[in-house]
């Protein structure tokens, strides 16, 4: 493991937007393209990076892939969750935190979230 790409891959704010919302739950593109406001394209390409620096993991699930946090790789490097924890005082964060509370709520499943104005 390279640690300074690991450090290059947490320099994008959309990145950054993702890690806070995947320490909280785990999350399929269509979940955060809708949370982040966010063209699939550019979600995918951050999803790749993150992963490809073993920040996240991906799970398939029918046609779905869901993301989380690599919990192993945060906690041994205490420097990335220390940088974990400091996210929620973003204010970026914070909005998503607001929209990804919002989508729970509505109870709306990943099918649905497409078809749904939910944060228009």
């Amino acid at each position: 493991m390279d640690l300074v790409e690991i450090v290059k891959a947490l320099s994008h704010e959309n990145r950054i937007r993702i890690l806070n919302l995947l320490k909280q739950q785990e999350l399929c593109v269509c979940e955060l393209e809708s949370i982040l406001d966010v063209n699939q394209s550019n979600a995918s390409r951050h999803l790749s990076k993150l992963k490809h620096e073993r920040l996240i993991n991906s799970k398939q699930r029918a046609q779905w892939v869901y993301y989380s946090i690599n919990e192993d790789l945060f906690s041994e490097h205490i420097f990335l969750k220390n940088i974990l924890d400091e996210l929620d005082s973003l204010d970026i964060c914070q909005g998503d935190n607001q929209r990804l509370k919002k989508y729970q709520a509505s109870g709306l499943s990943c099918e649905e979230l497409s078809e749904n104005t939910l944060f228009n």
